[in-house]
């Protein structure tokens, strides 16, 4: 008897989160043909990650699905800190900034992860995509030519495919991961658990993030969730030790919130969704190995404090994505090695933010959150030592924008520069009359000023103060600066070293 003929994709996801979902998208749109699976039998189901960063706003904007995460979230709410019955302060954990000419989105976006995965989901699907729940990847064996997994469905049913790529985004405990040997070196932040739940609940009002620092028995936090009924719980256990399991049932989360904040009118109805958290910090030591490639929580996990777990998991995403593709499409193997020389560092680099943010919350009792500043917007993340960079321009002013960094937004008359860079092509910019030729590598733009002849018009100056008077920039499809010269031939030469 014959086997069944085994299924054939070009990239093989395990793991339909944010991760898994930005990934998916980025692939559809480059017509790379893609499988995503999950084994749960329903998509994430909680509120856990709940603050987009400006950078991962500005990824939504160009994967298509902006708009919906605008209209359904909100901006973080202000913070009032309570002792007991009575009302402290009330303050801003964030800086407002608003919109600029080069950054369009000026702070941190609201929004329960239960509906940005919804969201992705649903434009995977206008791409053509789809996830399969219920589906666990089993196993795997990789050779030259690409990965075979074995799939267990809903029913049990085992089956094969064969891809040119698997990437595992399936979470802090990935099975891949661990399948591969790859080490991930763990340190303990906090064993003491804190319980986090979306919970229907009566007593206070929605206009505020309520916390309790000084509250019997660990702080405790209330935040009310956008676009749901529900508020999102959080009730450290000081004290408790790591084999504690706090008890979330509606019963048990009233007891917690009338002993804890005094409010003896607090009812709960309905726990919808919980966890318990354990704060760790690690990151893996490898992301690639072969044809197997780890992203998202996969291959790091730090603090949640600072708002960076989902952010960063998305960003290992949209650097993989365009990547994978041109891989697949002929591109040499080596740029699929700087996706770990890109973003191995960036994950350390988090690591260190969301521990130092962690202390500076740990100390500030008084209002249970310190404030947050600009360096956990992601938008001064860059890859200036990548191997894709190259900056070919002398004597520049140390505040200078250069390649490896995070490619500007400017108006340029009706159009801005995001219009021109979204879709899954590379950009040249093409400043001051600099010559450039056009390529099937990159879509080119000529920025000029008013009276110059040019493919769009900086009427107000703003794309020239962001980039300079000349120069030839190459934006790659993730909206960091690959190349920046005024010479051509640099153009000409550049290629991934």
């Amino acid at each position: 008897m014959s086997l069944p003929a085994i299924a054939a994709t070009e990239v093989l996801i395990a793991g339909a989160g944010p991760t898994g979902l930005v990934l998916a998208c980025d692939l559809a749109r480059r017509g790379i043909a893609c499988r995503v699976v999950e084994r749960e039998s329903r998509s994430f189901p909680g509120s856990r990650g709940s603050g987009l960063q400006p950078r991962t706003l500005e990824v939504f904007d160009d994967l298509g699905v902006i708009d919906a995460i605008r209209a359904a979230g909100g901006p973080v709410q202000r913070l009032q800190s309570w002792d007991g019955t009575t009302r402290v302060a009330e303050w801003d954990t964030v800086e407002r900034s608003e919109p600029s000419p080069h950054v369009p989105y000026g702070e941190m976006w609201m929004l329960p992860q239960w509906r940005t995965v919804e969201t992705l989901q649903a434009r995977l699907e206008e791409l053509g995509g789809s996830v399969e729940f219920g589906c666990e990847l089993t196993g795997f064996e990789q050779d030259a030519d690409g990965v075979t997994a074995r799939l267990r469905g809903p029913d049990g049913t085992g089956s094969a495919v064969r891809a040119g790529y698997l990437v595992a985004a399936d979470g802090g405990r990935s099975t891949v991961r661990k399948a591969l040997g790859v080490g991930f070196p763990v340190t303990d932040i906090v064993t003491d658990p804190t319980l986090i739940a979306d919970v229907l609940v009566d007593g206070f009002d929605r206009a505020h993030w309520h916390v309790w620092p000084t509250a019997p028995g660990g702080r405790v936090a209330l935040r009310p969730l956008e676009g749901a009924d529900l508020f999102q719980l959080l009730a450290h256990f000081g004290g408790a030790g790591p084999d504690f399991t706090p008890d979330a049932t509606p019963e048990a989360v009233q007891q917690l919130l009338v002993e804890r904040t005094g409010h003896e009118d607090v009812r709960v109805h309905e726990v919808r969704w919980s966890s318990v958290l354990r704060i760790k910090a690690g990151a893996a030591d490898r992301f690639r190995v072969g044809r197997v490639l780890l992203a998202g929580d996969a291959a790091h996990i730090h603090s949640p404090t600072g708002g960076q777990g989902l952010n960063t998991s998305i960003q290992d995403a949209y650097n993989l994505g365009w990547k994978l593709g041109a891989a697949l499409r002929g591109a040499s193997d080596a740029l699929l090695d700087t996706y770990e020389a890109e973003r191995r560092p960036v994950a350390q680099q988090v690591l260190a933010l969301t521990t130092q943010v962690f202390e500076r919350d740990r100390v500030d009792t008084d209002r249970g959150f310190s404030r947050r500043g600009a360096e956990t917007l992601q938008l001064g993340l860059g890859y200036r030592a990548s191997p894709l960079t190259r900056e070919c321009r002398e004597g520049l002013a140390d505040d200078a924008l250069c390649a490896g960094d995070r490619a500007p937004d400017a108006p340029c008359g009706p159009t801005r520069l995001f219009d021109l860079f979204r879709g899954p092509h590379a950009t040249l910019l093409a400043f001051g009359g600099t010559d450039a030729l056009a390529s099937e590598r990159y879509r080119l733009v000529r920025v000029g000023r008013p009276g110059e002849q040019a493919d769009v018009i900086d009427v107000d100056g703003h794309a020239h103060k962001a980039y300079g008077d000349r120069g030839l920039f190459l934006v790659r499809p993730d909206g960091y600066l690959a190349l920046a010269t005024e010479d051509p031939a640099d153009l000409a030469s550049y290629e991934v070293r």
